[in-house]
């Protein structure tokens, strides 16, 4: 199946459900973020991607946090709840965006994070690459994968692949998802 298709799919799906999201997936999403919170070390003054942020849910973690902090979509409807979560925050923005083809120049982010993506897209290892691309060296990366998608040891391999040094990786009680935090390795 063409790439395009699957996106188109994955847009169409989380246009769709964009209203009940936070229903249905917050219980779920709020362990990764407390397994997230309790391991990554997130530098004062940080540029933050929030990449595939969905309603935003992890805005008022780490906007605070943040120089700037930037969420990308490729669901309009999702990034409309996002809007709401941000208003509170003057230093974040919101953009409809393909994680593979991203609007930054290299090297644009401190850390980077990819919640609940990289089941959603085609080819996995495109969008690790883009996200290298965009990480500043020694970036913290944040990366959780689906359990019934990826084996640990797939997850692990397509990390190492990346040119991504795992720091974190969790799986806790209850999760679907495995928890990784990672650096971007010089190149």
């Amino acid at each position: 199946m063409p790439a395009w298709i699957k996106k188109r799919r994955t847009m169409r799906r989380y246009n769709q459900s964009a209203h009940v999201y936070d229903t249905q997936y917050l219980e779920e999403q709020e362990a990764k973020i407390t397994t997230i919170r309790q391991n990554l070390r997130l530098k004062d003054n940080s540029a933050v991607l929030d990449l595939g942020c969905g309603t935003s849910l992890l805005i008022k973690h780490f906007a605070n946090k943040t120089k700037f902090y930037i969420g990308a979509d490729i669901s309009r409807e999702l990034l409309t709840y996002a809007k709401k979560k941000a208003k509170p925050f003057p230093n974040s923005t919101l953009i409809l965006a393909d994680a593979d083809n991203l609007p930054f120049p290299d090297q644009t982010f401190d850390a980077v994070f990819a919640v609940t993506l990289l089941q959603n897209m085609p080819h996995p290892n495109t969008t690790l690459t883009e996200i290298n691309r965009v990480s500043k060296a020694r970036a913290s990366i944040v990366i959780t994968g689906l359990r019934k998608r990826f084996t640990q040891e797939e997850l692990v391999k397509m990390l190492q692949q990346a040119n991504m040094e795992i720091e974190t990786l969790r799986l806790d009680e209850g999760n679907r998802e495995y928890v990784c935090i990672c650096h971007r390795t010089r190149r």
